[in-house]
């Protein structure tokens, strides 16, 4: 079996930071004269999507909340909830904070479509709304993520060069990430960019809520569709979802394909190291968390985000890191 190359790290990261003071498509831009000039006793709501991906409260909760402080001189404080997948309980949340009256709610979205009503009912009561790495629809004020269809583009080229000749010998699965994300959908659209016309796809989903469990499921019925020996390499837009596709080839006996990710996570990072994952993107979660936390405590303060040059369009140029080995065989 051949040693998969290391691309993960911050020399990986292909992204593009963007913060926008207003999101046309997704509702009205916030005047921030329509709330009083607040000083740093601020409460900031967040609410995150789910906690099987490590990022989020390994990293994105921590870095907001560490940023808040901050920038109110210790005194702002950040109210949190999870919402596990469930973008029924997402709305809840969004409801509890309403009541708390929060002066900023920083939403990362289970479902963009879903949340729109609630982040209507946010607005309507005061509440200023940041979406945080997933466009939100609805009146939001503002939003943060990183240059996603460059992210897909990025794996996609890995998994072209992990395959090389054998590009159009097989046939590759693409486990794209959930339909309810829009950052799945733009991962999606830069994989394909990079790969339509140059491999063959066996087959294609988009996997339910992101779950692992929902990755090895559709890879065992990839594999049982394809025949193992047809399958050449497998698109995997996060590592999460890599693992599960993993362990649905080992059962099947298949251990010498090229399989990509995303996040950087420890798992993913050490199926690297073991040769089992290719390769992950690593995308510097500190930048995307500081400015949202920068542009929610302006909203909620009631200043104008033009105010500060962090929240304006920041760009992360791409680079490849080096492989940790040549794929020389072990």
């Amino acid at each position: 079996m051949r040693r998969a190359a290391f691309a993960v790290a911050a020399g990986a990261m292909a992204v593009s930071l963007a913060a926008c003071g207003s999101a046309a498509e997704s509702g009205d831009k916030s005047d921030p004269g329509d709330s009083a000039k607040k000083g740093d006793n601020i409460k900031v709501g967040l609410l995150l999507p789910e906690n099987q991906t490590a990022r989020y409260e390994k990293f994105d909760k921590p870095l907001i909340e560490k940023k808040v402080k901050e920038l109110t001189n210790n005194k702002g404080e950040v109210v949190y909830n999870n919402a596990k997948q469930d973008a029924s309980l997402q709305n809840q949340q969004v409801e509890t904070m309403i009541t708390n009256k929060v002066d900023v709610l920083i939403i990362d979205a289970v479902d963009a479509k879903a949340i729109a009503g609630s982040v209507k009912k946010a607005k309507d009561a005061g509440i200023p709304i940041v979406a945080f790495d997933r466009l939100a629809e609805g009146p939001i004020d503002a939003y943060t993520s990183f240059d996603n269809v460059t992210v897909g583009k990025t794996q996609g080229e890995a998994l072209l060069k992990a395959l090389g000749d054998k590009a159009k010998d097989g046939k590759i699965v693409m486990m794209n990430g959930s339909s309810t994300d829009p950052n799945a959908a733009l991962f999606k659209e830069g994989a394909h960019a990079v790969l339509d016309g140059k491999v063959n796809v066996g087959r294609e989903y988009d996997t339910k809520e992101w779950k692992p469990e929902n990755a090895n499921s559709n890879m065992e019925g990839a594999i049982s569709a394809i025949g193992k020996d047809k399958i050449v390499g497998v698109y995997s837009a996060n590592d999460g979802m890599a693992g599960g596709i993993i362990t649905a080839l080992k059962a099947a006996g298949i251990d010498d394909i090229p399989v990509t990710g995303q996040d950087a996570e420890l798992a993913g990072v050490q199926r690297i190291v073991t040769g089992e994952q290719y390769m992950s993107v690593y995308k510097p979660y500190p930048q995307e968390a500081n400015v949202a936390a920068e542009m929610a405590v302006l909203l909620a303060q009631g200043k104008s985000l033009d105010s500060s040059p962090r929240t304006r369009s920041t760009a992360l140029p791409p680079r490849a890191s080096p492989p940790c080995s040549s794929r020389s065989s072990r």
